[in-house]
């Protein structure tokens, strides 16, 4: 059995957020059940398990809060400014998929709702969402 080791300083907590962008330029967003940011629309995504990777993570969140499932994920950056969550120091890993176009999606687990959302005319979002959105549409060369 392999020894356990306990450290006397803080670490933070490790999280996933999925973005989902169609060819026609909506993006797959939820609607949180609770605090923070309840009623707020976000990124799919959460807390990793101890036993899973990121991108085993991120897979699990999107089908867990939107039913949608097997999508081609890619990493694509860490957001780690301090404050981000108001829960407590942590670290988000963003995923990027891109899909040709909206698919079914249905709210599920800590999620009220589940909507595609036109880029040109996002609600305001919860965390740092915002930011994780203008990195994806870099990454992809898109401005909306």
């Amino acid at each position: 059995m392999a020894e356990t080791y306990c450290y006397e300083y803080p670490r933070p907590a490790v999280t996933v957020d999925i973005v989902v962008l169609t060819d026609d330029g909506s993006i797959l967003l939820v609607k949180r059940r609770s605090d923070p940011y309840a009623g707020r629309w976000a990124l799919p995504g959460g807390f990793i398990d101890m036993d899973e990777t990121l991108a085993d993570a991120a897979a699990r969140e999107l089908a867990e809060e939107t039913g949608v499932a097997g999508l081609a994920l890619r990493q694509l950056k860490a957001f780690d400014a301090p404050g981000r969550d108001p829960r407590g120091r942590t670290i988000g890993v963003a995923f990027l998929s891109e899909v040709s176009g909206p698919l079914d999606a249905t709210a599920g687990d800590d999620a009220a709702d589940a909507h595609w959302y036109s880029l040109a005319d996002l609600p305001p979002l919860a965390f740092d969402h915002d930011q994780i959105v203008a990195c994806a549409l870099a990454a992809t060369g898109r401005t909306t």
